[in-house]
């Protein structure tokens, strides 16, 4: 995957994108028939993609095996993959490397002694659920299959340097930090061998560990507490970026850091002291013609409609995002939010209930903290989205990813989003009340909107819990692009626009509502044979269409963020403490 900065300098890297052969397994015979050690009938295809858009296979739920020759000068081999959906199982020269779940984080596979030479790795790339699958077969978006996401191989030598996050604690006035890197190390070579990692910030030494590792040892090495005094402190204005360097005598890491503070304080949220009011969209990594192998070009584009509607948030709907994508978001400073594919319609109470499937999503929720521990602009880690909350085990399962994400996560807020605010058991086990409510679409008109939130409010305080700010995560209506009518009926661009901005200034009017997350930015195409039955096989509550073209929604949504934020600067605006 192409990081916004070289990772590597010292270290050899070769990208494995581009030409490879595919061949689909419908009949499960590729183990058997031993398709590890080459494939009978392999076809051109090109990685990162998703096999569906391959002809005739547009529903195609299976296993589908790829096939890649690479030359090596050999020694210690890291494989590293991006992303595969959904379920990965690899192998080196036909020998089995491991296995993974889970389509949004990466992993990797060490060869410890790889010989110089041609080698061939073999994927089999299976997007089917089962009962402990996350998410689980009904969700609203494509079954999409494939190695949608780069993949790399790596020469490891003498202790190499594996993962590294920077964590801090900023003084009460924002004027100093405490910092530690904690790193995770690897012995490459056969031998005992002893190093010296040395820690840089914007390239000024600022650490130093000594250590001997045994051979193909791993250990996790934190260094000394350093300090950082007037740091440059990120934010939507400013969004303040160093590079943290990381080298050994025979390898190296860098990566991008920020310095900034996000607490809730008096029903509002606060960074840097400020208070914040979230203009944000809810954003699916996904495109008609790559499916969930989303060009880093159409990133860009992605991005300027964003910041033009006026947002200063997006919300990664619903799954970690590429890491280019937010390396986007850190220099541009739009906040994020993160979280796993826990997408709650199609869970059942039974299947939060079942131990593999929490122990699965709290696999997923530290895989996503290792891997995008050190974006700044990432302000939520989201537990899960719409789960029956009204259950012992959603609580069971909230509370849980509650503690290990705020003990783990660094300085973030978490959250998850509940469609069931009236009764909802989890709302202890979170940092903002966080609203998925459709009224004027599934349900009521839009002036049911009036007096909504004071509705919520009331069971809130009857709860102990009225303090905490109110975000709404998910509101809207669908339109089919092109389809108006002066009578503003279903359907139409002109009432989707409608109710958008009446949604928006009923939320920016009230002072516990500390913004929102409009559903959402483009059309998306959904799994009709999931059980989800929209028009088109889309669900189109974008405010922009599939490849897209703006409608009337875009608009009123951009002249509502721009309003808001001209309010800002003003006396008594939104952006003003409560008292």
């Amino acid at each position: 995957m192409a990081r916004l900065f070289e990772e590597h300098l010292t270290r050899a890297c070769a990208c494995l994108d581009g030409a490879w052969r595919m061949q689909a397994d419908p009949c499960d015979v590729g183990e058997s028939e031993q398709w590890n050690l080459g494939l009978p009938n392999g076809a051109f295809t090109s990685v990162p993609s998703v096999f569906n858009l391959r002809e005739g296979m547009l529903d195609y739920e299976g296993a589908v095996f790829y096939e890649k020759n690479f030359f090596s000068g050999g020694g210690c081999l890291q494989l590293t993959f991006d992303g595969v959906l959904t379920k990965a199982k690899v192998w080196l020269d036909g020998d089995l490397l491991g296995t993974h779940t889970g389509g949004f984080t990466g992993f990797s596979f060490i060869v410890p002694n790889a010989a110089k030479g041609w080698h061939r790795l073999t994927v089999c790339a299976d997007n089917r659920f089962d009962a402990h699958s996350i998410p689980q077969k009904k969700v609203d978006w494509y079954h999409w299959g494939g190695i949608i996401r780069s993949v790399r191989v790596e020469m490891l030598r003498g202790i190499a340097i594996l993962s590294e996050r920077m964590e801090y604690t900023l003084d009460d006035a924002l004027t100093s930090a405490a910092v530690r890197v904690v790193m995770r190390l690897y012995n490459a070579s056969g031998a005992e061998t002893s190093d010296a990692v040395r820690v840089a910030l914007d390239g000024e030494e600022a650490a130093s560990v000594s250590l001997t590792l045994k051979p193909h040892e791993t250990r996790e090495v934190t260094t000394q507490p350093f300090s950082v005094q007037s740091p440059r402190l990120w934010s939507p204005e400013s969004p303040a970026l160093y590079t943290l360097s990381l080298s050994t005598a025979t390898d190296d890491l860098a990566d991008r850091v920020g310095f900034r503070l996000v607490e809730v304080k008096n029903g509002q949220v606060l960074l840097n002291h400020r208070p914040v009011e979230f203009r944000g969209v809810n954003r699916h990594e996904e495109h008609p013609d790559f499916g969930f192998a989303f060009p880093q070009t159409l990133m860009a584009r992605d991005l300027e409609l964003i910041r033009n509607l006026g947002c200063n948030a997006v919300r990664g709907s619903h799954y970690p995002n590429r890491k280019d994508f937010l390396d986007l978001l850190d220099e541009s400073g739009l906040m994020f939010w993160s979280e796993i594919p826990i997408w709650g319609c199609g869970f059942s109470r039974e299947a939060l209930a079942d131990p593999l499937i929490v122990a699965g999503g709290l696999e997923m929720h530290r895989e996503m903290l290792e891997q995008y521990y050190n974006h700044p602009c990432i302000l939520f880690w989201g537990m899960h989205n719409e789960i029956p909350s009204d259950c012992a085990a959603a609580v069971e399962m909230s509370r849980s990813y509650y503690r290990y994400l705020k003990e783990r996560g660094g300085n973030r807020l978490v959250v998850y989003a509940s469609n069931q605010p009236e009764k909802d058991l989890c709302l202890q086990d979170c940092d903002c009340v966080c609203l998925n409510i459709y009224l004027g679409w599934y349900e009521g008109n839009p002036s049911d909107w009036d007096g909504y939130t004071d509705r919520i409010l009331e069971r809130l305080r009857a709860l102990g819990v009225a303090d905490k700010p109110i975000l709404y995560s998910e509101f809207g209506a669908a339109a089919l692009f092109g389809c108006h009518d002066e009578d503003t009926v279903l359907w139409s661009e002109e009432y989707q626009a409608k109710l958008l901005a009446h949604c928006l200034r009923v939320f920016h009017s009230h002072p516990a509502v500390v913004g929102a997350f409009v559903w959402q930015f483009a059309d998306i195409r959904t799994c009709l044979a999931a059980g989800i039955n929209r028009a088109r096989g889309f669900n189109n509550k974008g405010i922009l269409n599939e490849y897209r073209k703006p409608k009337l929604a875009y608009h009123a949504v951009r002249q509502c963020y721009l309003e808001f934020a001209r309010a800002e600067s003003e006396p008594n605006g939104k952006g003003e403490m409560k008292p």
